[in-house]
């Protein structure tokens, strides 16, 4: 149990150590360089190097040579390499690594084995007072060959993060094979180890490891998705509050991190699978991951780094022969790994600049290898001087990698298919409706439903899911067939709705979806804006929806084939919207959009007094907001790819004026914009929609938004 003083000294030095990471990590953002390269560095200024060396008294009272002092330091950094791998986790993009699964492979084996090679060799090479006294020549040297080998997932990580850079295809190439480098790292290390404890090799133990590593890895992606997946669904279903969110998120991560320790490996590949998986779950989504995001960047990572500096004592390369050897494992050490990197790049077949990136960010070791080190000393395989020399091999890689990595990616935009994926999913991150979330439709059926299915699979990005619930009693499964084949380009997930319809769907919509679309029957109900059943969807939904109402002269069995999409350009959430669908329709089914807006006039009376000079100075000014308006759309349409033409009207009645031109143009596929009112107890859409709604023939889209709908990077 700790003392009073301890815990004084403890706060003491997280203040010290957050405090200077912080401003450190600021100061070398300031000079273009990652924050991680401040966060290290402060340690190193507070550590025996500089704070040991010119205050020794302040640095012993504040880092004194107590192992339970030590100890509360030790665990709650690892605490923070530790959501720090979770984060990493829920950003690696699996199929994205699918696709590059046998480059990962290449650059693995080349930038293990070139590395591991030349660690071997320095470790038959260093002078005997390098080695530990109490293990031998050959396990030291194997121990080198794992600490060269090694590539620091979460400096990689961090890196990789702070120079924004985690989605190009060469960070989670780099990330693959981090892992992949840090696996087979900690396994030599365990044979280190066991060589050291015995004098031999455990095989039992070392299969064990291996064995178990890739039974957990198989086990999390297959059985834990689906339990992690049952868990949140029954979270979001009992409308859990943040705190129980973000609880079940730790408590899946720790208990991931447990398993790979007791493997024999560290908990921090346990935090890396976990984030991965939950990454994945469609019911876990970024609304958790926000404030453990902010506290991890905030707090746990810069004290991590910080604590990883703290630890080097550079006074000891004043010993000229420390001082040559260290140079020397460190040029060995830098130079094995780019080669190695280097060359399974080129042998994957990868361009030589990222190459070289890859072969640069993988020499970053950082404190994985410092753990390596205190490892090694603990068992006595290495010594002061020998760990020193690790030490900096770890810090000096980890320094240079960021600013060699940027030098060399600054102003390359990779290929032309990465830059188009950048590019989509840009857009994506800037879009109010037409993200990378889930969609839901309910259905009992019919062409309307299957014309919503066809529509919104066309809109939506390719590969995010979609859930198609069948409500009602009695539904026909050929119908329901028939709409679950309708969406070609994604999976789908087929659920039955049991009690009343409506309950039904919200208590789905709960589970983390971004949007629900739905069929509109083709005769309007007496007394309805659409049926009973679509108004109370549209009046109650806490999702955007997407209604279709098909033109009656439709074949629901053709192919989608629209010509022409008219979308009105309205300076509202609900238009931008609306013009998101719009714009993705026309891209994907190769159809020209037309972008309306409507300068409506009171009256005739002021449309014939028009040239009176207050009316000019009127008319001037809504002039000037309607090509704004018609600017800002057009400029989306152009982002999305899409050949648009923009029209501006003067005319007494917006929806006469926009039913004039769908009919001018042939317009077959109109998209509206409506925000949902409630009176009498029916949804009101606004006249001019639902005058639309009932003249136009040609096919129909309404996009409604629930009250309030936005949040931190959507209009609001």
């Amino acid at each position: 149990m700790p003392t009073e003083h301890q815990l004084l000294v403890f706060w003491c030095q997280i203040l010290a150590l957050v405090l200077a990471a912080r401003v450190l990590g600021g100061l070398a953002r300031g000079f273009g360089q990652p924050a991680v390269i401040g966060e290290l560095a402060a340690g190193v200024l507070l550590g025996p190097s500089v704070l040991g060396n010119f205050a020794p008294g302040a640095h012993a009272w504040l880092f004194p040579a107590d192992p339970v002092q030590r100890g509360l330091l030790s665990g709650l950094a690892w605490v923070g390499v530790f959501m720090l791998l979770i984060l990493t986790g829920m950003e690696t993009d699996l199929a994205l690594v699918r696709r590059l699964g046998r480059a990962a492979a290449r650059v693995a084996v080349g930038s293990l084995l070139v590395p591991l090679a030349a660690g071997v060799a320095l470790g038959f090479w260093l002078p005997a007072n390098f080695v530990g006294e109490s293990t031998t020549r050959a396990t030291f040297a194997l121990l080198m060959g794992a600490a060269l080998a090694l590539s620091a997932l979460p400096v990689i990580a961090k890196v990789l993060q702070d120079l924004d850079l985690m989605r190009r295809n060469v960070a989670q190439l780099m990330i693959s094979v981090a892992m992949i480098d840090d696996v087979v790292g900690w396994i030599l290390l365990g044979a280190a180890s066991g060589l050291a404890g015995s004098g031999s090799i455990d095989p039992v133990r070392l299969a064990t490891t291996i064995g178990g590593l890739a039974l957990f890895i198989a086990a999390a992606m297959t059985v834990g998705q689906r339990a992690v997946d049952v868990l949140f669904r029954w979270l979001r279903e009992r409308r859990a509050e943040l705190a129980t969110l973000l609880t079940a998120t730790l408590v899946v991560a720790i208990a991931s991190g447990a398993t790979t320790h007791a493997l024999g490996l560290e908990a921090v590949f346990g935090a890396f699978i976990a984030g991965i998986v939950l990454g994945n779950s469609r019911f876990h989504d970024a609304e958790t991951v926000s404030p453990l995001d902010a506290l991890t960047r905030a707090f746990f990572a810069p004290l991590f780094f910080a604590t990883a500096g703290l630890r080097t004592d550079l006074t000891l390369l004043r010993e000229p022969e420390v001082a040559f050897w260290a140079a020397v494992a460190f040029a060995l050490a830098s130079l094995s790994k780019f080669v190695g990197g280097f060359l399974g790049a080129r042998a994957a077949g990868l361009p030589r600049r990222e190459g070289m990136a890859l072969a640069v960010g993988l020499n970053a070791r950082g404190a994985v290898e410092i753990v390596l080190a205190t490892v090694g000393l603990t068992i006595g395989v290495l010594n002061a001087r020998s760990y020193t020399v690790v030490v900096l091999i770890a810090l000096a890689t980890s320094m240079i990698a960021p600013p060699l990595l940027r030098a060399l990616l600054h102003g390359w935009s990779g290929s032309e298919e990465e830059q188009a994926r950048l590019e989509r999913e840009r857009v994506l991150g800037s879009s109010l409706l037409v993200r990378a979330e889930r969609l839901l439709l309910p259905t009992h059926g019919g062409p309307n439903s299957v014309l919503a299915a066809r529509l919104v699979d066309a809109a939506w990005p390719e590969g995010v899911g979609a859930s198609v619930l069948a409500v009602g009693a009695d539904v026909p499964e050929g119908d329901v067939a028939e709409v679950r084949a309708a969406f070609a380009r994604r999976p789908v997930n087929y659920e039955k709705a049991g009690g009343e319809p409506l309950p039904a769907i919200l208590a789905q919509a709960r589970l983390g979806y971004g949007a629900i679309a739905v069929g509109a029957t083709d005769r309007r109900a007496a007394g309805a804006l659409v049926s009973p059943f679509v108004d109370e969807l549209l009046a109650a939904s806490p999702l955007p929806v997407v209604m279709v109402r098909r033109d009656a002269r439709l074949d629901p069995a053709a192919p989608l084939s629209f010509r022409r999409v008219l979308v009105p350009a309205a300076g509202k959430p609900t238009g931008r919207a609306a013009q998101e669908v719009a714009f993705r329709l026309a891209r994907q089914l190769g159809a020209r959009a037309l972008i309306a807006h409507v300068v409506t006039l009171p009256s005739p009376r002021r449309a014939l007094s028009i040239f009176r000079r207050e009316d000019d100075e009127r008319h001037a000014a809504a002039e000037e907001v309607a090509e704004q308006v018609v600017l800002e759309a057009s400029e989306l349409a152009a982002q999305l790819g899409v050949p648009a033409e923009a029209e501006i009207r003067l005319d007494a009645s917006a929806p006469e004026a926009l039913l004039a031109l769908a009919r001018q143009h042939a317009v077959d596929l109109l998209v509206l914009g409506a925000n949902i009112r409630s009176f009498s107890g029916r949804p009101f859409l606004g006249h001019g929609v639902e005058y639309l709604l009932e003249k136009c023939e040609c096919t129909v889209v309404v996009v409604t938004l629930p009250p309030g709908w936005g949040g931190p990077g959507r209009w609001s």
